[in-house]
């Protein structure tokens, strides 16, 4: 009863669900960089401007290593809470940077529930602290 408890507490919920997103996203990012260079594109120039230097394939596949390393701090369960806190807030932070640096598009309302999310398992996760 108590296992079951902890796995459909509101932050084992979340953890889950924004864990299997960031590994979907990774694994998906490093398998295939070049299918994500729209996502790039749209960034402000003089950020793409450092990106080309580092090589567009190169970078992305970097966010992708980034995020698979942000899925397994939500997903795996004996990972300290300082890495899982840190995972969340960087999670929320790289939405944020998004929704500055591209503005509002057609995944806008996708990217302000994974604020809300990141922010949520960061507070959740204080409190077990």
């Amino acid at each position: 009863m108590n296992f079951l408890r902890r796995v459909w507490s509101a932050e084992s919920i979340l953890r889950i669900t924004l864990g299997l997103m960031y590994l979907y996203s990774g694994i998906d990012i490093i398998r295939y960089p070049t299918a994500w260079f729209w996502a790039v594109r749209a960034l402000p120039t003089q950020i793409l401007d450092i990106i080309n230097k580092i090589g567009m394939k190169e970078f992305l596949i970097g966010q992708g290593v980034v995020e698979l390393l942000i899925a397994a701090a939500l997903l795996i369960w004996f990972v300290p809470k300082k890495w899982v806190r840190l995972a969340a807030l960087l999670s929320s932070v790289e939405m944020i940077l998004i929704l500055l640096m591209v503005g509002i598009d057609a995944v806008t309302f996708r990217d302000i529930g994974l604020i809300g999310s990141g922010f949520a398992i960061y507070q959740l996760s204080k409190r077990n602290y």
